[in-house]
């Protein structure tokens, strides 16, 4: 039986990184990648320990296995993880609806993943919908990023309402799409 709750204890945050081992770009095939999706950023315990801190992370759990996972960043995890400096600086340039980014409430999603055993099974769909439900009363929004090439990603967060607001290619050359769901227009 799958359980869809916040994070909450030290296990749990081990299983949110097992999970995402298994899914980084830079351990799967191409073929993998196209068909499958990926995750790209490699957390540590410590930086989930420190965003826990602020927010929970919504978790499905098979038992005692972290079956899938929406991170939830806020603007305070940037001064505990300097690498998320530029995104949140970013978002002060981005414009939604005629206003900076910054100027909303808004919660980051750090990360989503579904394990490969568990696709297909509508855990995507109900691991965001409970993060509406936990987050819709302090935030406005929530705002990701997903590299253009992920397509089985953008799809998924297309098809629950994230919107592309801003596309920018980055360092490596790599394309990413600012996706937003708002969720005061839109159910």
């Amino acid at each position: 039986m799958i359980t869809i709750t916040t994070s909450s204890t030290i296990k749990e945050l081990e299983g949110i990184l097992d999970l995402q081992k298994q899914n980084l770009k830079q351990d799967l095939t191409p073929q993998e990648i196209k068909e499958q999706g990926f995750v790209t950023v490699s957390h540590s315990l410590d930086d989930l320990e420190k965003m826990h801190r602020y927010e929970p992370n919504i978790i499905a759990k098979d038992g005692d296995i972290v079956a899938a996972y929406v991170l939830g960043m806020t603007e305070q995890s940037k001064n505990d993880i300097p690498r998320l400096v530029e995104m949140y600086e970013s978002f002060d340039h981005i414009l939604y609806q005629g206003k900076p980014v910054s100027d909303y409430d808004y919660i980051v999603v750090g990360q989503v993943c579904v394990g490969h055993d568990y696709r297909g099974k509508g855990l995507f769909d109900q691991c965001y919908n409970a993060y509406k439900d936990y987050f819709k009363g302090k935030y406005d929004l929530a705002i990701t990023e997903i590299a253009s090439i992920n397509l089985r990603s953008m799809n998924a967060h297309k098809r629950i309402g994230f919107e592309v607001i801003y596309t920018y290619t980055d360092s490596s050359n790599v394309e990413w799409n600012v996706v937003v769901w708002d969720w005061e227009n839109f159910n």
